[in-house]
């Protein structure tokens, strides 16, 4: 009796040890970093993305998955330093402070840097440098000059963005119809409630292919801006991710991304 004991002692003693290696391998990629990068191991990151924002983050209406640039981007430097990205939807209105308090670990959504930005977030090295243009109507044929003096021209944007900086600096006169997302801003052109979306290059040409033949890209307004992640103050995930970015711009694979998703020809 005392021998049976003992063996179903050790058994349960072994099958303990068996599920906290379990719950710990869980907690892996199943793998490693590459080679002289920094290895997180494993660690879950909670990923925002606004899903409203192509190329960079949009949901697939045939799968209801997101896809885009950044889900793609995060996907390739979490595999360089082992990670696990969990992408989590997030409105932009108010998600500089809320990255400031740490509700995530990580912003990927076409962000410009600023240095206002600055002193509330952190910031990783930038992807990539672009610019703003007016996306208007396909017909469309005014210039930005007779944008700037004609009242009637109403110009909108996404609230809270640079973007909204950039046409209140270039419009003092008029009143910037500022939306929630560039989606609605994009409806409202198509509509003609509005005559152009003050928006990114790149951003552009992501609702132009959404809207074939309805919408283009108007006149250029600038032309350096440059695009980075965010993280919360002190994050410990910006030197692996910069890391990260460093080697995927050493080897190819930024520059295949950003051909891939239009950020770059």
């Amino acid at each position: 009796m005392k021998k049976i004991l003992l063996i179903l002692g050790v058994l349960v003693i072994a099958s303990m040890i068996l599920a906290a290696c379990g719950s710990a391998a869980g907690n892996q990629t199943g793998g490693t970093a590459m080679e002289g990068l920094p290895d997180l191991n494993g660690k879950k990151v909670v990923v925002a993305v606004e899903n409203a924002y192509p190329p960079f983050n949009t949901i697939d209406e045939a799968t209801n998955k997101g896809v885009g640039w950044d889900y793609d981007a995060v996907a390739e430097i979490c595999k360089r330093i082992n990670c696990v990205p969990e992408f989590q939807q997030a409105a932009w209105d108010g998600i500089f402070p809320a990255m400031a308090a740490g509700e995530y670990d990580w912003l990927a959504d076409g962000v410009t840097f600023t240095e206002e930005r600055d002193k509330e977030v952190d910031f990783s090295t930038p992807y990539v440098t672009i610019g703003q243009v007016l996306l208007v109507r396909a017909d469309e044929a005014a210039s930005l000059e007779d944008f700037k003096s004609d009242a009637g021209k109403l110009v909108g944007t996404q609230i809270g963005t640079t973007n909204e900086m950039v046409a209140k600096e270039t419009f003092p006169d008029k009143e910037i119809q500022s939306f929630e997302d560039f989606g609605g801003a994009v409806l409202a052109l198509l509509s003609g409630d509005i005559d152009a979306v003050m928006i990114d290059n790149v951003s552009a040409a992501g609702f132009i292919g959404e809207n074939s033949g309805k919408i283009k890209a108007g006149s250029q307004v600038t032309s350096d801006e440059k695009l980075a992640f965010v993280f919360p103050p002190g994050s410990d995930l910006i030197e692996a991710v910069n890391a990260a970015l460093a080697s995927m711009e050493a080897d190819g694979t930024l520059g295949t991304l950003n051909k891939k998703w239009g950020l770059s020809q």
